[in-house]
């Protein structure tokens, strides 16, 4: 599939109707035999006045578009917008405000706001596959300074001691050469860790962790567990969690310098995408 490169080469490629069709073509049908998305049939007839397809099926709602089943589907924002708009969101690691996609693509921000949510949606990994083979997991906690707190917030944190120290746990995972994820949880507790692990971590595989004690008393069946102790050295061998710490370091930077304040109503939808392995440490 020919994809653009660089953004000069995204903007002038998919200003084009007929260029957004080929590649949304090659990305919903891979053979090139357009077939409708309601009852699979490959007896179409692109109808080029309305942009739509009509199925010669038996069923209702014969036209169908490339939208159909799609995060564009019902959206008046042409695709010459939103297929730059997945463009820009996918290929900046710091993300992208929806002001600056505003300003880009000569939209309102409340619709880039719509936008981007849909494209981290779609971003986010699907079905039941695990992460396999060599998997760092750690965990790190978003928020402010509890210096830069007010004194209420402070003796409010002092009294719930629960060591969050006010901020919101995110727990990590990343399998070296694939992808990350990541998850809001309510604490870092061993429950917590071991459920996160166990659901997103395929048995038989390397798990890299830190000392943390929560990660120690994970079922020695399940794993391969190999531990750093960060206090005598990040690296061993192949033991590490340097990709883990690279991909914290990332998610800071977004947050802080693209979006500079982040709900933790919210902070999943930022969380959740997954991430190539360019965060990941040889």
């Amino acid at each position: 599939m020919e994809t653009p490169d660089t953004l000069r080469d995204a903007i002038i490629w998919f200003a084009d109707f007929d260029h957004c069709r080929e590649f949304m073509i090659q990305l919903r049908w891979p053979d090139g035999v357009v077939k409708c998305p309601r009852c699979g049939s490959a007896k179409v007839l692109w109808v080029a006045k309305e942009r739509v397809w009509k199925c010669y099926g038996k069923h209702d709602h014969l036209k169908f578009s490339l939208r159909t089943n799609t995060i564009f589907e019902d959206s008046p924002i042409a695709l010459e917008k939103w297929l730059p708009a997945a463009w820009l969101l996918i290929n900046c690691k710091n993300g992208i405000s929806s002001y600056e996609l505003g300003r880009d693509l000569k939209v309102t921000q409340k619709s880039c706001w719509f936008m981007l949510h849909r494209i981290r949606l779609a971003m986010k990994s699907g079905g039941f596959e695990k992460l396999s083979g060599h998997v760092e997991a750690d965990e790190t906690f978003i928020g402010g300074k509890v210096t830069n707190m007010h004194r209420k917030s402070k003796r409010n944190i002092q009294a719930k001691n629960d060591g969050n120290w006010g901020k919101t746990v995110v727990l990590g995972l990343l399998e070296r050469q694939g992808h990350a994820r990541a998850a809001v949880a309510p604490t870092r507790s061993h429950y917590e860790v071991h459920q996160n692990v166990k659901a997103n971590v395929e048995a038989g595989s390397t798990l890299y962790t830190d000392e943390y004690n929560a990660y120690q008393s994970s079922p020695p069946d399940m794993f391969t567990h190999e531990i750093i102790n960060k206090l005598e050295g990040y690296v061993r061998d192949k033991v590490h969690v340097n990709g883990m710490e690279n991909f914290w370091s990332l998610l800071k930077r977004t947050l802080k310098g693209t979006y500079v304040s982040v709900d933790p109503a919210h902070l999943q939808a930022c969380a959740m995408s997954n991430a190539p392995d360019s965060t990941s440490a040889s």
